[in-house]
């Protein structure tokens, strides 16, 4: 068993162009200052961090990090969770997704698909440099439009798109192994890893590549009805990352899963603080542990109703009390006979 570290925050929602949140070491004393003792970071916002040079300079990758231990923090990850949505998307979301993408390739699929490969690759370099050991990034989808099968979905179609995304993805998952780093998939609705069923199919499609795992958030599979404390039995050996976010569903006689096209507050599911929901982090974290999970949790702040800031600054310490320090020793060891082969046989009539 391994003790949890943390508590970690993940920036992407937090920084702004106003001061804390306008630069990496503004933001990181203000994290500080709440308790948290790790962060993670956003790789797409320049406020944060130059990614190309930290991919291509060892020196300005120990200048970032020193500058983040002088607040009193550690960096746990870099997220490209923008990044690596274009890594695949199906023309109809193309509009939408140009969002995401630097003017150079707007309105060039095949350009921003190579776009974001290679910023999947400068992470792979800028974890090595940074020393980190995991990523967080998402998938991507090819197929997202169908799934629920009307019109039904044509034989061959779920392994052509699976054979297809491993195909894109199999040069970054090598770039990182290459520089000893996971891979972790944030398993979310919109993603063509949306589940624990989707994943292994991915998986499977990678050659089982060791690189392949999981960004563990709980918030995902309330929203789709999965049970995710038996999740955590399944695929354990792969979460190498933990987002804590909360969230609750609340099915009416008019909206369900699918959320009837309504705002994030009207919806039956919904995202919100932690301890504002109905996940059971008790669990969660003991089973984690349990298992051995030795990497961070990392506040991921969403919340349609309550302020951002109130929720960072409530995060930390509930983060905090549900870490477990793990046990060294068994509680009945003060009754132990000790280790004796004749008194065991005795005992077993042998």
């Amino acid at each position: 068993m391994t003790t949890i570290k943390g508590p970690a925050i993940f920036l992407a929602q937090f920084m702004g162009d106003e001061p804390p949140f306008d630069n990496l070491k503004s933001a990181c004393k203000w994290a500080a200052n709440l308790g948290y003792v790790g962060v993670q970071i956003p790789s797409w916002d320049v406020r944060c961090i130059d990614l190309k040079k930290a991919a291509e300079s060892k020196e300005y990758a120990d200048e970032l990090r020193e500058t983040v231990e002088s607040c009193g923090m550690k960096i746990t990850e870099l997220s490209t969770h923008l990044q690596g949505q274009l890594v695949a998307v199906h023309p109809a979301y193309d509009t939408m997704f140009d969002g995401f993408a630097p003017k150079s390739v707007k309105g060039n699929p095949k350009a921003r698909t190579r776009w974001a490969i290679e910023q999947l690759k400068l992470a792979a370099r800028a974890s090595k440099n940074l020393g980190l050991k995991a990523h967080a990034t998402f998938s991507g989808a090819l197929m997202w439009h169908t799934v629920y099968p009307w019109p039904q979905r044509p034989a061959g179609l779920v392994e052509d798109a699976f054979k297809e995304l491993a195909r894109r993805w199999l040069p970054i998952l090598n770039a990182f192994d290459k520089a000893g780093v996971d891979v972790c998939y944030e398993i979310h609705p919109g993603e063509d890893l949306h589940d624990g069923v989707t994943f292994e199919r991915f998986w499977e499609a990678t050659g089982c590549h060791t690189r392949c795992n999981m960004l563990y958030d709980p918030s995902h599979f309330v929203l789709q009805q999965l049970d995710y404390k038996q999740y955590i039995d399944f695929y354990h050996s792969f979460i190498k990352m933990f987002h804590v976010k909360d969230a609750e569903f609340n099915p009416t006689g008019k909206s369900g899963v699918y959320g009837g096209y309504q705002s994030w507050v009207d919806r039956p599911g919904r995202f919100r603080s932690p301890g504002d929901g109905q996940v059971d982090f008790k669990t969660i974290f003991s089973k984690l542990s349990q298992y051995g999970y030795d990497g961070w949790a990392v506040l991921e702040w969403e919340c349609c109703i309550k302020h951002p800031e109130q929720g960072a600054a409530e995060g930390a310490p509930f983060i905090k009390k549900h870490i477990i320090r793990v046990t060294e020793k068994a509680f009945d060891d003060f009754a132990s006979a000790g280790k004796n082969p004749k008194l065991n046989q005795s005992i077993l009539g042998i």
